[in-house]
């Protein structure tokens, strides 16, 4: 078993905590440095199904990328949902951490994963969030396809490599695909941004309808493959990633990602 602290020491070097947006809440959220860890659960959410999953498979620790507490916690309501989830950590004494935003912009973290699954290549920053010497940190990735495709193919391109039911596709006026922007989540904020970058189509999550219009408007088509679809991939390289940086700690230690957890929205 290894300590809670070297498990966060890993996570650290693999999505560094200065990468996060102000308003995030990384780090550990639930348990102790100090205490013991010989199996992590990795996952998206710390929802119900992942909760009862770590209890049931004897986690000691679950790496989500979601953080179970967000806002401020003003009471501990045993017959609400956070509360009752918090309590049965507790009760199991199961740490639970969450890599968010710096997950997102790390790299090979969630855009580089992403754009990774869709074939991209030649990738640049998006949406610069830092510079400091010499090195460049954003979220979203922008890339090149191997060679131009329409909309469509891609759209189905993208289906079928998310391993996702469905996309959302508002195509713009007819124009061949080859340079995507992508950002894994909820990544409507930077339609503009994409647009900007000279992007035929922009990859994301939880866009609404006049966000696609927008970009429509804009000349760029927009494909929307659910905040869970575009996030997803990442999990089985977060969970790579903590057992190469865990590889040379003196103890054993096991991770396995979730095998319960799924996209909270069904296609009828």
């Amino acid at each position: 078993m290894l300590s809670c602290q070297v498990i966060m020491n890993a996570l650290e070097r693999i999505a560094p905590r200065h990468l996060a947006e102000g308003w995030d809440n990384p780090g550990l959220l639930v348990g102790s440095f100090a205490q013991k860890i010989g199996r992590i659960l990795v996952a998206l959410d710390v929802d119900d199904t992942v909760t009862q999953e770590a209890i049931e498979r004897k986690a000691d620790m679950i790496v989500a990328h979601h953080p179970a507490i967000f806002r401020g916690v003003k009471q501990l309501r045993t017959d609400l949902p956070l509360g009752r989830r918090l309590a049965a950590l507790l009760t199991h004494g199961i740490a639970v951490a969450a890599a968010h935003t710096n997950l997102d912009a790390a790299h090979g973290g969630v855009n580089d994963v992403l754009a990774a699954h869709l074939g991209l290549e030649k990738l640049s920053s998006f949406v610069i969030t830092s510079r400091e010497d010499g090195v460049t940190e954003s979220i979203g990735r922008v890339g090149t396809l191997p060679a131009p495709m329409t909309v469509e193919d891609f759209a189905r391109t993208v289906k079928e490599r998310l391993g996702v039911t469905h996309v959302r596709l508002a195509a713009a006026a007819a124009r061949p695909v080859r340079r995507a922007a992508v950002c894994g989540g909820a990544g409507a904020e930077f339609i503009d941004d994409a647009v900007r970058r000279g992007a035929d189509v922009y990859v994301t999550g939880d866009v609404k309808y006049h966000d696609a219009q927008r970009a429509v408007e804009q000349g760029m088509h927009i494909i929307d493959a659910g905040h869970f679809g575009t996030e997803a991939p990442v999990l089985p390289v977060l969970a790579a990633h903590l057992r190469a940086e865990l590889a040379s700690e003196r103890g054993e230690i096991e991770i396995f990602v979730t095998n319960t957890q799924r996209d909270v929205f069904d296609v009828i």
